[in-house]
């Protein structure tokens, strides 16, 4: 066994009783967009030595390389530098990519490479992903996140992670470095699947809100009064506070930091993933519909509030005050 095996083997086997992990751990990270950057920015902070891969965005790169980190010119070159690979990307095509494609890790990872997928993809997908990394001795971990590119700056997100215990043991103090709440949901591709039915629910009350906020535009319902009265009530939410707070009091759609686009991708993984169980799902169709609906009438591109815009573009009502 080479010296850098035998460094890496030790990095993984110090791990103490705290849970804390030894720093000679090296990571790697692929994928430095509005997420990536945060929970890049915190490893670093941590003291964890970091290599990474832009998959698109280099505008925000110049902290990181001030703090340390160092930039592979390949998917290849990142892993091979690191112990544990973050992929932190759209969905399961570009994590396929990034697997699959030239310089992947399949073709070019070391055996005994942790790869931990925290983009919020397809649990098929995901499942030969696994499965294929596996013929090489390299492991899978679904890691998806919760919270936005705020909480990420601030090592404040939440992640659901599917995983064998003993490669949860690994792979949570480096999670717990951007992570404020570290959940063990289940075995391998649990993560991702409790990723979808948490956005199911979220992106179903979401398209509720705007749809309720344009039947009451249209019937002349004061639309401060609605906010009020929902905001003392059991319906209030952080997803509510979210989508109307900023939208009705300064008529700023960009308060829920989440892409419709995203959201779309997100719900036909979902609904894609009920009729293969095979559940009924007719909240998360109309959720999806509603998604696509909004991208039809030109607000792909733009965050989830802006459910309200299509709705007034859809209705030819007023909702966001201008």
């Amino acid at each position: 066994m080479g010296r850098s095996a035998s460094r890496r083997r030790r990095g993984r086997e110090l791990i103490n009783q705290q849970g804390d992990i030894h720093m000679t751990q090296k990571i790697g990270f692929i994928g430095i967009g509005m997420m990536g950057h945060g929970m890049a920015k915190n490893l670093l902070a941590k003291g964890f030595a970091l290599t990474f891969k832009v998959n698109r965005n280099r505008d925000n790169l110049a902290d990181l390389i001030a703090a340390g980190a160092q930039e592979a010119a390949t998917n290849a070159a990142c892993a091979q530098a690191s112990d544990i690979v973050f992929i932190c990307v759209t969905g399961s095509p570009q994590v396929e990519e990034i697997v699959y494609g030239k310089d992947g890790l399949l073709e070019c990872g070391h055996k005994g490479l942790i790869v931990v997928d925290t983009s919020t993809a397809e649990p098929a997908s995901s499942a030969r992903i696994r499965n294929d990394l596996a013929a090489k001795g390299i492991k899978l971990v679904d890691a998806p996140l919760a919270r936005t590119p705020k909480e990420a700056e601030e090592g404040r997100l939440n992640t659901m992670v599917g995983a064998d215990p003993a490669d949860f043991r690994l792979v949570e103090p480096v999670l717990k470095a951007f992570c404020e709440n570290t959940f063990h949901v289940g075995p391998p591709g649990h993560g991702h699947v409790l990723k979808l039915v948490n956005n199911m629910m979220a992106m179903s009350f979401a398209a509720s809100i705007a749809e309720a906020f344009a039947v009451a535009a249209k019937s002349g319902l004061d639309l401060n009064r609605l906010y009020d009265v929902i905001s003392a009530g059991g319906v209030n939410c952080g997803i509510f506070q979210m989508m109307a707070t900023k939208t009705l009091k300064e008529g700023d759609v960009t308060g829920f930091k989440f892409g419709i686009a995203n959201a779309q991708k997100d719900l036909r993984y979902y609904t894609h993933l009920a009729e293969m169980l095979p559940v009924t799902s007719f909240m998360g169709e109309a959720a999806h519909q509603s998604l696509i609906q909004a991208s039809n009438a030109g607000f792909g591109g733009k965050l989830i509030a802006s459910l309200f815009e299509a709705q007034e573009k859809l209705n030819d009502v007023k909702i966001v005050p201008r």
